[in-house]
């Protein structure tokens, strides 16, 4: 497959990770928020489609409620993201106003997915917003998510859920890093970036690491898993750096940033 193939997506899905969306600490990055709502308003004017899973609602809401970090226990992080996801949304529905987009919230639970009518309906209405021309902003329901068979243990792991479901065939994952890399950049200076990784063996998953960030859960691990599942799918995934939502034009356009994993084909 050539990058140039990316150009032809029609079913855009894009995650955009906590880090992405504050600066290092913790406050809102409102320039990030507006510049977002552009580019993927942009992207559905083009004709394309287009659904955003956002993290970010228990930082938001922990800042708000005056905390120094992100909580570690379960109440704290439901009363966190309480608070935060209100404000989250509030912060998409200005940002998207601004260029007379239309948003939906949908908050998922894991076992939503454990159950056919349940995962029908979420699709039923993932597709409706769509063809209504509705950009859905999808987060994990954490108020609720409070035990192993209906939490999600971070969003990489719920994109790759609502991009299977929704049939997605291209996944942006936006993170605080470039893409994989040959090593831990942060500990190798002779890592390099990975432009494609072609299929996922036992090699590309030990050179997945955890998550370095205070605010983030997910890591490397997360993404490749992710990507595993989505490429299983016949959906292409890319990660790159989200401190420019712009990249999603780049990696649309078929330029080679961040790093490609490859669907697996027919």
């Amino acid at each position: 497959m050539n990058r140039q193939d990316l150009r032809n997506r029609k079913r855009i899905v894009v995650k955009i990770g906590t880090t992405s969306l504050t600066y290092p600490n913790g406050n809102i990055n409102f320039r990030r928020f507006d510049r977002l709502a552009a580019v993927l308003t942009d992207i559905r004017n083009s004709g394309r489609e287009v659904i955003l899973v956002s993290s970010g609602a228990i930082a938001v809401g922990a800042k708000r409620l005056g905390l120094a970090e992100r909580p570690r226990d379960i109440i704290g992080k439901q009363a966190s993201s309480a608070v935060g996801q209100a404000i989250l949304m509030q912060y998409y529905e200005k940002s998207f106003n601004e260029f007379n987009q239309r948003v939906a919230q949908i908050l998922l639970t894991k076992d939503i997915f454990n159950y056919d009518h349940k995962r029908a309906n979420v699709k039923n209405t993932l597709s409706r917003l769509i063809e209504m021309g509705v950009i859905p902003i999808v987060n994990e329901n954490d108020t609720v998510a409070t035990e192993e068979f209906n939490e999600f243990s971070d969003n990489d792991t719920l994109v790759s859920y609502v991009t299977e479901l929704i049939g997605g065939d291209l996944l942006i994952l936006l993170s605080d890093i470039d893409g994989m890399f040959t090593g831990d950049p942060n500990k190798d200076s002779s890592a390099k970036l990975i432009s494609v990784v072609e299929s996922i063996d036992e090699n590309v998953l030990r050179q997945a690491g955890g998550s370095a960030s205070a605010l983030g859960t997910g890591g490397m691990a997360s993404k490749v898993q992710a990507a595993a599942k989505v490429n299983a799918v016949g959906c292409d995934m890319v990660i790159a750096k989200g401190d420019d939502p712009s990249v999603i034009y780049k990696i649309t356009e078929g330029e080679d940033v961040g790093t490609l994993f490859l669907r697996r084909q027919p």
